[in-house]
């Protein structure tokens, strides 16, 4: 199975608003993905236009995507991510921006499980480009159900 299919498996996300291409490993209370910033995204038309910069806010959402697919081994094995809730994020906190994110930028996105309380998941989150910290959280996500239909 690709790394595509198992991201589609996991989260609803999609172009142009997925933000993870690669899980580069995934074990017990961790996951690390990557994404490339090409530069054709739609944000970098607007986003300082002469001086392109990954928003925080999508540097952030990234690690986000990155915690939903960690979560999603805890729900119903299925292969329709729709089936089995959407990930609602709840808070964040601590938010820290340190390194910009330019087109053409790789991020490896770290996110860990420091907590469990029953279905609310707390994580924290830490976003890196060329061996530097970009953005560092925490966050708490919890699965609803979805909304099919709507």
């Amino acid at each position: 199975m690709t790394d595509q299919q198992r991201i589609f498996d996991a989260i609803p996300h999609r172009d142009p608003f997925l933000f993870v291409d690669e899980i580069v490993r995934w074990d017990e209370n961790e996951i690390v993905c990557k994404k490339t910033f090409c530069g054709k995204e739609f944000f970098f038309e607007g986003h300082y236009p002469h001086y392109p910069l990954t928003p925080g806010v999508i540097l952030c959402e990234a690690a986000m995507q990155a915690g939903a697919i960690f979560l999603s081994k805890f729900f119903k094995d299925t292969h329709d991510a729709s089936e089995k809730g959407v990930p609602v994020v709840g808070r964040m906190n601590d938010v820290k921006f340190r390194q910009m994110v330019r087109p053409g930028d790789e991020v490896l996105m770290q996110v860990t499980l420091t907590e469990r309380m029953q279905d609310v998941f707390f994580m924290k989150a830490k976003v890196t480009t060329s061996g530097k910290i970009a953005v560092t959280f925490n966050f708490a996500c919890k699965m609803v159900e979805s909304f099919a239909g709507v």
